[in-house]
């Protein structure tokens, strides 16, 4: 224990050499033996302005009883950095004045620059002025033939289109969701469990903006996939190598029924849930498909009948002509037709 000679305070903390109160040098205070007759020298009292002692805060003990998880974070001001770091600020603030006072240097010379260019221009163009006239016209006839050919490449396009897949265009294999090949001239598709399968057409010139497309599809063992089969039209890949379609899905079992889906991002949406309806054809009897595209209108017919529409509203109209299949059941696909 450490005593102030001046004004008889003790400490306990061995570490302090100075008085807390008027900072006199502490000295060490041998406790004297216990006498019970000797008399006790009362503290004076203590201001309520004067600092309690040194023991009662001793910060250690009393953080040591409290649970980890009820401290408290740290207060963000001890993070803040320390004021040696005040000068680089205003270093940096120099910095900046200097860059600015260079850049708008450079800006004037450039301007100079930029009007000396155009007063020579301007003198050319005096000199000039018939050559400068065919340029222009240049461009501007090249900007007109690129959207001639922009419209040509859709104008191209025959009225009517057929395939009967007696040729082999569209790709075959086995893949990661199914398998698909060619038999007797027709395009045979079979999905793996639990998922569905999506073949687009081969090339550009199965296109389907503003045209009508119909297709003739069965099933082979006479059940068809309970997810359904059918037709796609405005097929293509996004940016993210995502499917980006609408299709006509038919269920061919003990209840026939159709639905419209739409694949964007990723997902398959159904914009019309499954309905039953009498014109579709059971069993392993064919059924016609057919979409027809107008603008941003989609109406779908299933032989001849008419079932529903939609709008277009994810403007997907630029892309061709697809099938579908899902589950395992096989089904077959012939006579595609594309009329514009």
């Amino acid at each position: 224990m450490k005593r102030c000679p001046s004004c008889n305070r003790t400490y306990t903390d061995a570490s302090l050499n100075f008085c807390l109160e008027d900072g006199t040098p502490l000295v060490d205070d041998v406790v004297p033996g216990y006498d019970p007759h000797a008399t006790v020298r009362d503290q004076p009292p203590r201001h309520t302005n004067e600092p309690p002692a040194t023991e009662i805060y001793r910060e250690k003990p009393l953080l040591t009883q409290v649970p980890e998880m009820a401290r408290p974070r740290p207060a963000p001001p001890q993070w803040s950095p320390t004021p040696q770091i005040q000068p680089q600020k205003k270093s940096n603030a120099v910095w900046w004045v200097v860059g600015g006072i260079a850049v708008v240097g450079i800006l004037g010379v450039g301007l100079i620059v930029m009007i000396l260019v155009l007063a020579r221009l301007g003198a050319d163009e005096n000199t000039s002025n018939n050559a400068n006239t065919r340029v222009v016209n240049t461009n501007r006839t090249t900007n007109t033939n690129g959207t001639a050919n922009a419209n040509s490449n859709t104008s191209t396009l025959p009225a009517s289109f057929t395939d009967n897949f007696s040729e082999e265009k569209w790709r075959t294999g086995n893949f990661q969701f199914g398998d698909i090949w060619y038999k007797d001239d027709e395009y045979h598709m079979r999905s793996k469990e639990k998922t569905y399968l999506v073949m687009y057409a081969p090339s550009g010139g199965y296109d389907t903006e503003n045209a009508t497309v119909r297709v003739t599809t069965r099933s082979v063992d006479g059940n068809g996939p309970t997810s359904g089969y059918g037709l796609i039209v405005h097929g293509q890949k996004s940016s993210s190598n995502e499917l980006e379609d609408y299709a006509l899905l038919i269920f061919t079992g003990d209840e026939p029924q159709y639905q419209v889906v739409m694949h964007k991002g990723g997902n398959q949406q159904a914009l019309v849930p499954w309905t039953k309806s009498s014109v579709i054809r059971s069993g392993t009897n064919p059924n016609q498909l057919e979409i027809r595209t107008r603008g941003d209108q989609l109406q779908f017919y299933i032989n001849g009948r008419y079932l529903t529409r939609i709008t277009d509203d994810e403007n997907l109209k630029r892309g061709v002509a697809g099938l579908y299949t899902s589950e395992t059941s096989e089904v077959v696909f012939d006579d595609l037709e594309i009329n514009r």
